[in-house]
């Protein structure tokens, strides 16, 4: 008896179990002031990510949210826990540069405690089902241990560009 090997027709690249912020912005269309992942502190394969977003006083939303009393609003919570699925999911999209994650639902969003400047949020993700185009996300924000907001999340992977936006090279000339 031989052992033989079958080749696949795409052999995912190595996924890291820590990035940082340069990794992140290889993977994730989102920039400042948009991007609230800075850090993946542990990724499972197609299962679980664990993400930092250390919170300053100098976001953006703090100027209006709340000007006296600055709280990071939850909806950009929920943002940050499907950056941090995106995230998960797009390390196994072989033509993630031709594609976008993008929201298709909110469940369940529970908002537990205030998030404040200098607070670091724990983003903790689980995929509950996922095919190669939509996924269902389950989400936890941290903040020392305590949740401080969770969120179901459901997404769809979409090109980036409409077909009918794609050029042909003789639309370039």
């Amino acid at each position: 008896m031989t052992d033989t090997t079958h080749a696949t027709p795409y052999e995912p690249e190595p996924v890291q179990t820590a990035m940082d912020i340069h990794d992140i912005l290889k993977i994730l269309p989102h920039r400042f002031p948009f991007l609230l992942i800075d850090r993946v502190v542990e990724l499972e394969r197609m299962k679980r990510i664990v993400a930092l977003k250390n919170v300053t006083i100098t976001e953006p939303f703090f100027q209006g949210h709340f000007p006296d009393k600055p709280i990071m609003p939850g909806v950009l919570i929920v943002e940050a826990i499907a950056q941090a699925g995106g995230l998960l999911l797009l390390t196994e999209v072989p033509n993630r540069d031709e594609m976008l994650m993008v929201f298709t639902g909110i469940e369940k969003a529970r908002f537990r405690r205030p998030v404040v400047p200098g607070d670091q949020l724990r983003i903790e993700v689980e995929v509950r089902a996922w095919r190669m185009t939509a996924a269902r996300l389950e989400g936890k924000a941290y903040v020392d241990g305590k949740v401080a907001a969770e969120s179901t999340v459901t997404c769809r992977l979409v090109p980036r560009q409409p077909a009918s936006a794609a050029s042909t090279p003789e639309e370039d000339s």
